[in-house]
């Protein structure tokens, strides 16, 4: 069974996630989506709300699971019999940065990393982005699936 990760905050999910996860899903027989926890990080979403976004994204779809994680990807991996790392890439600098990471995980064990390049209409989206909109009253809809939606 090929089962891979797709690892991140998605503080929050965005558009760009979903639609790696859409086409990612196609491709091995088990997705993990991994949310990541990460101490030094200050978050706008609590972990059980990120997970709440990315499971009713997803509702129906038996070969996607949902799960939280701390420390490296790559020792996850290994506990969870994960032979790949599935990534999405906006921009050459995103190409740079995941390449450096891929290089490293490879070094500590037998992981490949598969790289999908985000749709064009979604390229220019990132989670930052989507929480300084939300911070400032902007209309974020256009830039999350459906299931993240704000109570005012």
């Amino acid at each position: 069974m090929k089962r891979a990760i797709f690892p991140g905050s998605f503080d929050p999910l965005t558009s760009g996630h979903h639609d790696i996860i859409t086409r990612g899903v196609k491709l091995f027989d088990e997705l993990i989506i991994a949310i990541g926890e990460n101490s030094s990080k200050k978050y706008m979403f609590s972990l059980e709300e990120r997970k709440q976004f990315i499971e009713a994204s997803f509702p129906n779809d038996s070969k996607i699971k949902v799960v939280t994680y701390k420390g490296l990807t790559v020792d996850f991996c290994q506990e969870n019999d994960v032979e790949f790392i599935l990534r999405g890439l906006r921009n050459p600098a995103d190409f740079e940065f995941e390449k450096a990471i891929a290089h490293t995980n490879r070094d500590l064990a037998p992981i490949e990393t598969v790289f999908l390049l985000t749709a064009a209409s979604t390229s220019y989206i990132s989670s930052s982005i989507v929480r300084e909109v939300i911070l400032h009253d902007g209309d974020y809809t256009k830039l999350v699936p459906k299931s993240v939606r704000l109570k005012k």
